[in-house]
């Protein structure tokens, strides 16, 4: 569903990289406003996933708070992972793809276009939504303060990390199954880091460590991940 011309649509147009780049990125926000069933699916699910833990458990403050990081995270992971199978399938489909591998701009920024367009569209409403979901397990302010601050840190990674993933399943039968099995193993450290910030802030002790390591791991997927993407593409073009 193309929208608006890519940049390797505008022949002859004195359009420079940063131009295309922000085309491609409007468009793809436009897209998933016409379609905010995909958002609204993976706020659902996060909601619902989150919301059965204290339903089935109990009403017992202490082992709430207890689980609470690891659930939310969870079920933000999962949710997260709902709308990364059509990433770049689109595109693959009407031919916006092969105009993104010929374009002139180069292909890892026009990726991580997309991929900021696919955070704000999921990653970022579920980090919105965490703060709401939390109050259900009785975290305390600064525990939910340091949950948001972890999935702000933690979904662009995921949604890099998944990109990669995305890319390189591109076109393989039964890919949504590939890409859930490739991708799950390379999300547990973000999973990690960002449930033990949590966990060492309801307990009073220092979450520094942890976020820094959740920086540590954004700032190599923002490096990497653009490229790593680009190249899956396009093998997966081939």
């Amino acid at each position: 569903m193309t929208d608006a011309p890519l940049p390797a649509q505008q022949a002859g147009a004195p359009a420079g990289p940063l131009t295309g780049i922000w085309q491609l990125f409007m468009r793809d926000l436009r897209i998933a406003l016409r379609r905010q069933t995909d958002s609204a699916a993976a706020i659902v699910f996060f909601f619902l996933v989150v919301s059965l833990f204290p339903l089935g458990i109990g009403a017992e403050a202490q082992l709430l708070r207890a689980i609470a990081p690891g659930v939310i995270w969870v079920a933000a992971l999962l949710a997260a992972m709902l709308s990364l199978s059509r990433l770049f399938a689109d595109d693959h489909q009407d031919g916006s793809l092969e105009q993104m591998l010929l374009a002139a701009t180069p292909l890892p920024m026009l990726v991580t276009a997309k991929i900021l367009a696919h955070w704000l569209s999921s990653g970022l409403l579920l980090t919105l939504l965490s703060p709401v979901l939390a109050l259900q397990f009785d975290l305390p302010a600064e525990a939910v303060a340091v949950l948001t601050l972890s999935l702000l840190l933690g979904t662009p990674a995921l949604s890099l990390i998944g990109a990669i993933m995305s890319a390189l399943t591109l076109g393989a039968r039964g890919g949504g199954v590939l890409l859930a099995l490739l991708v799950l193993p390379l999300y547990i450290p973000v999973l990690v880091f960002g449930a033990a910030a949590v966990q060492s802030s309801a307990a009073g002790m220092g979450v520094s460590a942890h976020l820094s390591l959740m920086g540590a791991i954004l700032a190599l997927a923002a490096f990497l991940g653009p490229w790593a993407a680009g190249w899956a593409l396009r093998i997966s073009a081939e």
